[in-house]
């Protein structure tokens, strides 16, 4: 009787040995098995952050360098802006210094001869702002006094400062040589090519 107690409490203890070892065994797993998916979850989460900051960081640079291209560019518009009105300025100092001049009587002149030369030209005549007549006048009829004659007249206007036009058949066609019209043609003739200039430069 005392072996088969001794034997229940032997086998009681090994059960509860078992027991209590696939309970640990089960903890441990359970154990291990939140930890593999804390650093999973963990690694994912920072290998997000680094994505996102990344992205952010090549958003940020990107931004940057189209602003930096963005300002150069219009940097770069601003100078050729400048640069053409400074040369429109130029230009319009010049024609307005030679239109000024007696030179302008001698324009008149040569245009007026080479008009006179054109048997498809009637009725020619010389636009002139007052103030320009009134000052030129004299010196032009005494250049062009026999064309004068034959059908070449001066006439006066105040809807340009400097400069001439010339009518012909009529005023059915006019020839703007006046200062805002070649300061005009000068500068679109000239812009391109300081344009073209400005790009080599680049």
């Amino acid at each position: 009787m005392e072996i088969q107690v001794a034997e229940l409490i032997e086998q009681i203890k090994k059960e509860g040995v078992a027991t209590a070892e696939a309970e640990a065994k089960a903890i441990v797993d359970a154990a291990k098995a939140d930890a593999e998916k804390i650093i999973a979850e963990a690694t994912a989460q920072a290998n997000k952050i680094v994505s996102d900051a990344k992205a952010e960081t090549d958003r940020m640079t990107k931004s940057s360098e189209d602003a930096i291209r963005q300002a150069g560019r219009n940097l770069l518009i601003s100078f050729r802006e400048s640069v053409s009105r400074e040369l429109k300025a130029i230009i319009r100092e010049n024609v307005s210094a030679v239109y000024s001049s007696e030179v302008l009587s001698q324009l008149i002149v040569n245009v007026v001869a080479s008009w006179a030369n054109n048997p498809d030209a009637e009725d020619v005549a010389v636009i002139l702002n007052t103030e320009d007549l009134q000052k030129l006048e004299k010196t032009i009829q005494a250049a062009l006094k026999e064309k004068l004659l034959t059908g070449i007249t001066l006439k006066a206007t105040d809807t340009f400062d400097g400069g001439f036009r010339i009518a012909v058949n009529n005023g059915s066609a006019y020839y703007d040589y006046s200062a805002e019209a070649v300061v005009a043609m000068l500068s679109n003739y000239l812009s391109p090519k300081v344009t073209k200039l400005l790009k080599e430069a680049e």
